[in-house]
């Protein structure tokens, strides 16, 4: 049964593609996200039945991660509906098919419990996504296309050389030759440790790469900037997320290995780096869809310097890695809704979105709120985890930079939201036929009751599963 996460998806978008009917196609994607919620939250809820053979195994950040991606997208796949129906002058079998392909794929990531069976769901994520970002067929999301698939190849090509590099890191120390995770954690300690090191490097970069950490970022602000508002949504909270898994499973091989330590460091430091190139480009964007892909590059800034800072900071990266997703699914929702009423994406060309559309106004500017860390909601909780992490190991540098950053980030995001959201709409603006809809206002306001309810309230069994995910990494005691 808990496979059917992957099956479902699949069986789904082959339906998507055999269906002739452009206007009942889009009805299978939330048939099919109510569906693989159904499975997801089985598989988790009976672990022992995870997986049978060591290549296909649900490991706990894979839990975590997968109940992410399938939340996101069960909701997400409601707002796809009313969007389509806006969009029915434009065929939408490649963008149905290629959505729960995309699915399907992230689902596979999580299963993967092979080095190279991972790397496989990885770039077959990429192959899956990339026509959805040529949805609008404008020459800008053509460039936007070719430069996902061009930079993401690299960033894939990277991670087979550092997966070759692993390989052949244990043969160097003279153990078995296994790409399988359980086989690699278990005799990491005898791995040849130049060879792992220069691995790690590799694979960071190449994953990396996939979750648009600075300086591997290129492809973010195009891709995230021309894609509908739904599928940066995912992109942002589900195929980053699924990217980070990929480099959480990677560090718990070098921790196993006695390297944590160094590959720490790395982590921190591209952590704090990814966070200032983000703050520095956000200053004076006037363009604020491209704002929330450097609001991604901050936010995989602080996943992985909380991956870096122990046990709490892993905690607190985990948990982070959830919330980020759902404000992400607020914020570029409501970012659509907005671009659609005003044909424009430029702050030059919006204004008085709070007039003009006051939920989905209402629903960005509390996005804003919540995805640069302010209470009550939760990325508050989560940022605060990670920085008392980093000043309870006496790490005063480290958690005086992401202060300092998280403010330069907080106003240079808040000139273009305010931008947005103030003001009066110009006459251009109030004539287009666009306006608030229950199906493209119900999805973001549910991801936002649940960012609140994160804020006040952590539910036991999540706790409990970002917990034995910490666990995972081989640190007996879990201090959130």
């Amino acid at each position: 049964m808990g496979l059917a996460t992957i099956f479902i998806p699949l069986l789904g978008a082959a339906l998507a593609f055999l269906l002739r009917s452009n206007a009942r196609r889009p009805l299978v994607l939330p048939f099919i996200g109510v569906a693989h919620l159904a499975a997801t939250l089985y598989a988790i809820s009976e672990p022992s039945r995870a997986g049978s053979a060591a290549w296909v195994a649900l490991d706990p950040p894979g839990r975590v991660v997968l109940l992410l991606v399938s939340v996101l997208f069960a909701v997400c796949s409601f707002y796809a509906v009313g969007y389509l129906r806006l969009r029915s002058d434009r065929p939408n079998r490649v963008f149905c098919g290629c959505l729960l392909a995309f699915l399907g794929m992230m689902s596979f990531i999580t299963w993967a419990g092979h080095l190279g069976l991972m790397w496989v769901a990885i770039e077959t994520t990429t192959l899956s996504s990339a026509p959805l970002l040529y949805f609008n067929r404008t020459g800008r999301s053509l460039e936007a296309t070719w430069k996902y698939l061009l930079v993401g190849s690299v960033g894939i090509a990277l991670a087979l050389l550092g997966s070759l590099f692993l390989g052949y890191s244990s043969l160097a120390g003279g153990q078995e030759s296994s790409l399988v995770f359980e086989d690699l954690v278990r005799h990491a300690p005898g791995f040849s440790k130049p060879w792992l090191h220069a691995a790690f490097i590799l694979l960071l970069v190449g994953y990396g790469t996939k979750m648009g950490i600075a300086p591997m970022h290129s492809w973010k602000p195009d891709a995230y900037g021309e894609a509908p508002g739904l599928v940066g949504a995912m992109l942002a909270g589900g195929m980053t997320s699924c990217a980070f898994l990929a480099i959480i499973r990677v560090f718990h091989i070098v921790a196993a290995a006695g390297e944590a330590e160094f590959a720490s460091r790395i982590l921190v430091a591209m952590g704090i780096f990814s966070m200032g190139v983000a703050g520095v480009f956000m200053v004076r964007q006037r363009d604020f869809k491209r704002m929330l892909a450097y609001s991604s590059v901050e936010h995989m800034g602080i996943l992985v310097l909380g991956l870096g800072l122990g046990s709490a900071g892993a905690f607190g990266a985990i948990l982070h890695m959830v919330n980020n997703g759902l404000v992400k699914g607020v914020m570029f929702m409501s970012a659509g809704n907005i671009h659609r009423a005003y044909e424009s994406k430029s702050t030059g060309d919006v204004a008085g979105a709070l007039h003009r559309l006051p939920i989905s106004g209402g629903l960005f500017l509390a996005g804003f709120i919540a995805v640069t860390g302010s209470p009550p909601f939760a990325p508050f909780i989560s940022e605060f985890t990670i920085l008392n992490a980093a000043f309870s190991q006496h790490r005063y540098a480290v958690g005086g930079f992401m202060l300092v950053l998280l403010l330069v980030v907080f106003m240079g995001m808040g000139v273009t939201v305010l931008a947005v959201v103030q003001g009066t709409p110009s006459a251009k603006a109030r004539k287009t036929a666009f306006h608030d809809r229950p199906l493209t206002i119900v999805p973001p306001i549910a991801l936002m009751t649940a960012v609140v309810i994160l804020g006040l309230y952590i539910p036991g069994p999540l706790q409990a599963m970002i917990s034995e995910a910490v666990r995972y990494l081989g640190y007996t005691e879990v201090r959130p």
